[in-house]
C-alpha cells in the first residue's frame, strides 16, 4: 500500500473524528427529516488528482448514507472520460474537459465542480530544500533543453543555491492525465516561446525523459531519483514528502504551492455557463500559476431511480460538509459564486420515478 494511500487512509479518520461535530451535524440533517436513500451502487473512475478528496468524501458519505456504495477508481481523466462515454461508469473525474477530438458523450451531461489544488513542481536534490522557477526556466527543464541542476538560468533565478551538477531526470505522466493537460497548458501560456510540445492530456515528450502512471506514480519516481523532478499534485506531492519550487505567477512574484494561493487562482478565474473554468497562470499577486480544477461527470437524465437519487445526494454533499473537509486532504474548497452554481446545476439532473 502506497504512502499517500496510508496517509489518506489516517486522514479519513482524522475527518470522521474530527466532525465529531461534523458527521453529527451531518446525521442529525438525514434523519430524521431528511430521506434516506435506498440501496444503490455508483462506479466512477478517472482523475488522480482528486482521488484523495474523493476517498474522504466517499467515506464520509456513507456514514451518513449507508444504503449507498459508492466506488472510485483512479485511472487517469482520460480513462475516466473514455469510461464515461463508453457507460463503463456512472460518474467520472476528470481535470481536463471533453477535447474535439476526443470520443463524445452519447447524451447531455454536466461538469460539476469539486475542489481546486495546486500541480507542484516537485523534486529531489539533497541540499537544495528551496527552488524558484520562472514559467520559462521551467518549460525548458521539461523540454530537455536545461540537463543539469547548476544551469545558469536555474542559478540566475537562485543565487544562494548550493545548486550542483547533477544530471536532471525530467518524469511525466505515462498515461492520459488532465493534470499532464493544466500543467502544460501553464507551460504553453506563460512561457510560449520556451515551450514548444503543445499542451493536452498527452504530449510527446523527448528521448530520454520517464513516464509513470498516475500522480502517485510521479510522486514515487520522483522521490527515488535522485536529480528528479516531476509535475505532481499538492495532496500526492505532500504524502509523499516531496520538494517542491516556487513557481513566478503572472504578477511576478514566486509563490510555494499552497490552497491560499490555488484559493486566489480561482477567485479570480471566468466561470463558463457549463461551469468550466480556467485557474491556469491566473492575475493576482497572491494567485499560485499552476492551479488545476476538477471536475465529476454526471450526465443529466439518470436512467435509474435509485443510482439519480444517490448521485444527486453524494453531490449535494460535497457542496456541503464535503467542502469543509476539503483542507484536510490539501485541497481548496471552491469559491462561494461557483459553489452556488454548482449547488443549483445539482437540481437540474433528472431522476425518473421509482
Amino acid at each position: 500500500m502506497r504512502r499517500s494511500f496510508v496517509r489518506r487512509c489516517g486522514l479519513v479518520l482524522a475527518a470522521l473524528a474530527l466532525p465529531v461535530v461534523l458527521l453529527a451535524t451531518a446525521a442529525s440533517a438525514a434523519a430524521p427529516s431528511a430521506k434516506q436513500l435506498a440501496s444503490a451502487t455508483l462506479n466512477g473512475d478517472g482523475s488522480t488528482f482528486q482521488l484523495g478528496f474523493n476517498q474522504v468524501a466517499i467515506e464520509a458519505f456513507k456514514q451518513v448514507q449507508d444504503s449507498v456504495t459508492i466506488t472510485y477508481q483512479g485511472n487517469g481523466s482520460g480513462a475516466g472520460r473514455t469510461d464515461f462515454v463508453g457507460g463503463v461508469v456512472d460518474w467520472a473525474g476528470t481535470d481536463a474537459t471533453y477535447s474535439s477530438s476526443d470520443p463524445q458523450p452519447p447524451d447531455p451531461f454536466f461538469y460539476f465542480p469539486t475542489v481546486v489544488a495546486p500541480i507542484t513542481v516537485s523534486y529531489n536534490l539533497p541540499g537544495v530544500p528551496k527552488l524558484k522557477l520562472s514559467a520559462d526556466t521551467t518549460a525548458k527543464i521539461f523540454a530537455a533543453e536545461i540537463t543539469h541542476w547548476d544551469d545558469t538560468a536555474i542559478k540566475r533565478e537562485n543565487p544562494s543555491a548550493k545548486l550542483p551538477s547533477t544530471k536532471i531526470t525530467v518524469v511525466h505522466r505515462s498515461d492520459s492525465s488532465g493534470t499532464t493537460a493544466n500543467f502544460t497548458t501553464f507551460l504553453a501560456d506563460a512561457a510560449p516561446s520556451a515551450w514548444t510540445l503543445g499542451s493536452g492530456s498527452t504530449v510527446s515528450w523527448p528521448a530520454g525523459t520517464q513516464g509513470a502512471s498516475g500522480n502517485s506514480g510521479v510522486a514515487k519516481q520522483v522521490k527515488d531519483t535522485e536529480g528528479g523532478v516531476g509535475y505532481v499534485d499538492y495532496s500526492d506531492a505532500k504524502a509523499s514528502g516531496l520538494t517542491f519550487a516556487a513557481v513566478q505567477n503572472s504578477a511576478g512574484k514566486f509563490v510555494k504551492p499552497n490552497l491560499v494561493g490555488a484559493s486566489a487562482a480561482a477567485q479570480g478565474a471566468t466561470i463558463n455557463s457549463d461551469l468550466t473554468f480556467n485557474p491556469i497562470n491566473a492575475s493576482g499577486k497572491k494567485a499560485y500559476p499552476i492551479t488545476s480544477p476538477t471536475w465529476i461527470l454526471v450526465y443529466q437524465k439518470q436512467t435509474n431511480a435509485h443510482k439519480g437519487a444517490a448521485i444527486k445526494a453524494f453531490l449535494n454533499y460535497i457542496y456541503t460538509d464535503g467542502q469543509k473537509m476539503a483542507a484536510s486532504v490539501d485541497y481548496a474548497k471552491l469559491p462561494k459564486s461557483l459553489l452556488k452554481q454548482a449547488k443549483a446545476q445539482v437540481k437540474q439532473i433528472r431522476v425518473p420515478a421509482s
